[in-house]
């Protein structure tokens, strides 16, 4: 803290159990990883997981779209059309971008480089994006939006390279520090970016990022399917008070971890939740399509059951690969094989070609 005093906490029996509970779950141990780690089914789940916390994350920040509009966005590979577009798309980067580095160690020039990506075309100063700020800069704070009451002072920036540094050790494991568990190693670094706030802006953003890299380079391979920020989003007061509690109450980091980790068991029963829900309604359809017309693969099946219960939606082989990563070419093969058995249509849109349900969509209701 600014005055020298370290941060605390204190492991209660509560934090202990839910520390391994959050574990087991995201390390595949407690029977949640059987569907996410079907190497046909798998990359649906991630894509799914990267939007929600991609539109949710820039949601907590203000950004002002419908999630119908930003997943089309994403999947369509359109290029933004807003502020808040702009926001959502550059999470998504961010994220995916986090799935690929999640081996390396954490060093400020990446940290740096993920807020860039965060942050592109969305600052008044398009130079402050992956830049920390300096003793010339009008320091950030965090302010009331009642009152315009300053709640929380970052640090002198003179010390953000410092602190920075310190921050990616202790990431990285390299600290000199007593044994934390890895969930409490990735709470401690989303507190600390929040807390030291070493951008002009984006700073929320990056430090939701970083608490994925830190899971993911933990070891906890499942974190990349859940979306933190879809909780965080519904108590927008409860998370901005987490931080705040730690600095009212001398550092002590203790109501954060107990909160955090309550957030994260609500994101993985929604993730349980969403593949059990999927699974029975892709089993259900599987089983109402007519054998003789011989066997879909299951990303076919998850388009049919998509058409079936919204009959007006559309794909482009853009959104179809996007949705399922898979290369243009493949999902051009599964919308055309399904235009072949009758199933969709395909016509011309501007300057690209769109699949629509046919009217035999109807088949797929229970007891046709």
């Amino acid at each position: 803290m600014p005055n020298g005093h370290p941060f605390t906490f204190v492991l209660t029996d509560r934090i202990l159990r839910d520390c391994d509970r959050t574990a087991a779950a995201l390390k595949g141990e407690l029977g949640l990883g059987d569907e996410v780690t079907n190497s046909a089914s798998r990359d649906r789940y991630i894509i799914h997981s990267l939007e929600d916390e991609a539109i949710t994350s820039s949601q907590l920040e203000g950004a002002m779209t419908t999630r119908q509009v930003a997943k089309r966005m994403l999947r369509d590979d359109r290029a933004p059309r807003t502020h808040s577009e702009q926001m959502i798309l550059n999470n998504y980067r961010a994220m995916r971008h986090i799935g690929q580095v999640r081996s390396q160690k954490l060093t400020p020039q990446l940290v740096c480089e993920i807020h860039r990506i965060v942050t592109q075309n969305t600052l008044e100063d398009p130079d402050d994006a992956g830049r920390l700020q300096t003793n010339t800069d009008d320091r950030v704070g965090i302010y009331a939006v009642e009152d315009d009451a300053l709640l929380h002072q970052p640090p002198p920036a003179d010390q953000s390279p410092q602190r920075l540094d310190a921050l990616c050790a202790f990431a990285n494991g390299e600290d000199e520090g007593p044994y934390l568990p890895g969930v409490l190693r990735a709470l401690v670094v989303h507190f600390m970016m929040g807390y030291n706030h070493f951008f002009a802006d984006g700073n929320g953003r990056t430090a939701r990022a970083l608490f994925y890299w830190t899971m993911l380079h933990e070891g906890y391979w499942l974190a990349e399917y859940i979306a933190i920020s879809m909780i965080l989003n519904k108590a927008r007061v409860q998370y901005a008070e987490s931080f705040l509690d730690v600095e009212t109450d001398e550092g002590d980091l203790t109501y954060f971890f107990h909160y955090h980790l309550t957030v994260l068991s609500r994101a993985i029963t929604n993730l349980e939740s969403y593949i059990q829900r999927t699974t029975k309604e892709l089993d259900a359809v599987r089983r109402r399509l007519d054998p003789a017309t011989g066997e879909f693969n299951l990303r076919q099946i998850a388009l049919l059951n998509a058409g079936y219960k919204d009959p007006d939606t559309t794909w482009t082989a853009q959104s179809a690969a996007a949705q399922f990563a898979v290369t243009i070419n493949t999902a051009h093969t599964d919308l055309d094989d399904l235009v072949k058995r009758g199933w969709l249509e395909r016509a011309r849109q501007g300057r690209k070609y769109v699949w629509r349900p046919t009217n035999r969509i109807t088949e797929l209701a229970p007891g046709s």
